[in-house]
């Protein structure tokens, strides 16, 4: 794709999004647009924004068939607004949703009722446990998890003590890498020893913090880490860095951000476990669109996951996926 028609999709995207006319909304007013609810665990960290603009610029592509409602709630652990967000968006009944669960079960009650209602629905990110949606657009997270595994232990050169802050309970996409990880390490890696991985970090910043503060008070002598997410990698690159013992222990987290990206750049993060969230808004959608069309649908879209250190993270395709488009929530 040419870089002015990137600009051009990127710029329509946002302004779609924001609820500015242009040419992805509005279209020529021959018909309604048909309206996508975008329903995000939460709309603070960078990788839901970028997932945000991957969504925006699917929509724009439309010439104003679709339109995108964001709304997620404020928190990652708020598992009953995120199933108020769902009522809502079932009561007024849009076209379709697309979702990233906060909770495995919990959602499966209101999802269901947007099926039976005639709303067909894309689960992406994070799994359900239920088999009603039309297709399911992720990460391979146990995989991933498995790969972070072979990182870690390279670094440590196949032996040490290691630990793994694990998210939230019933985030589906984060226990799928944790489980990854912990068996990955227990069946390939003998000589590493596993010191902890039932502490949860929780869905703030402040708490992933505190939890880390807790283990590194805990356990004197940690080798290596791993942290399944933005939130948890933060808050344990930060307890490192205060508490002077990064030196002796290799990182090796989950997203990117502005402020993992500077980790890794000055030495406070070894790797990152980079997803796609821009292409995983974008196939959402997508799969969406495909549904309204009446085209087949593919039931499960795996989004990648790439291995970045300070030594490729310059690499033009890691570049992309450490500074992905974003856009910010004004819905």
């Amino acid at each position: 794709m040419k870089q002015v028609h990137v600009i051009w999709i990127l710029s329509a995207a946002l302004m779609a999004s924001f609820g500015i006319p242009g040419c992805g909304e509005g279209g020529s007013g021959d018909a309604p647009a048909m309206q996508i609810a975008v329903i995000p665990k939460g709309t603070s960290h960078e990788f839901w924004k970028a997932v945000h603009a991957g969504a925006a610029a699917r929509a724009a592509e439309s010439d104003g068939r679709v339109e995108i409602i964001w709304k997620g709630p404020a928190r990652e652990d708020d598992r009953d607004d995120q199933i108020k967000v769902v009522e809502q968006f079932i009561t007024k009944g849009v076209n379709g949703i697309v979702i990233a669960p906060l909770d495995d079960t919990a959602l499966v009650r209101p999802l269901k009722e947007a099926t039976s209602e005639g709303i067909p629905v894309v689960v992406f990110d994070s799994g359900i446990n239920w088999d009603g949606y039309e297709s399911y657009i992720a990460t391979n997270n146990r995989q991933a998890g498995r790969t972070a595994a072979s990182e870690l232990a390279s670094q440590l050169g196949g032996k040490g003590k290691v630990v793994v802050m694990r998210y939230v309970e019933g985030s589906a996409s984060t226990t799928e890498r944790e489980e990854g990880f912990v068996e990955a390490i227990r069946k390939d890696h003998p000589d590493i020893e596993i010191l902890s991985d039932n502490q949860y970090g929780g869905a703030t910043l402040d708490g992933c913090f505190a939890t880390a503060e807790n283990l590194l008070d805990k356990y004197q002598e940690i080798d290596g880490v791993f942290a399944p997410c933005e939130p948890v990698t933060v808050g344990f690159m930060r307890a490192l860095d205060q508490s002077g013992r990064k030196a002796g222990t290799i990182l090796v987290g989950f997203d990117a951000s502005k402020t993992l990206v500077e980790g890794l750049e000055n030495g406070k993060v070894d790797a990152l476990m980079v997803q796609s969230p821009f292409k995983m808004g974008y196939e959402s959608v997508d799969q969406m669109i495909g549904k309204f069309d009446g085209k087949a649908m593919t039931k499960d879209v795996d989004t990648g996951v790439a291995v970045i250190t300070p030594a490729n993270m310059n690499e033009p395709a890691n570049q992309e996926l450490l500074n992905p488009p974003s856009a910010e929530n004004k819905s």
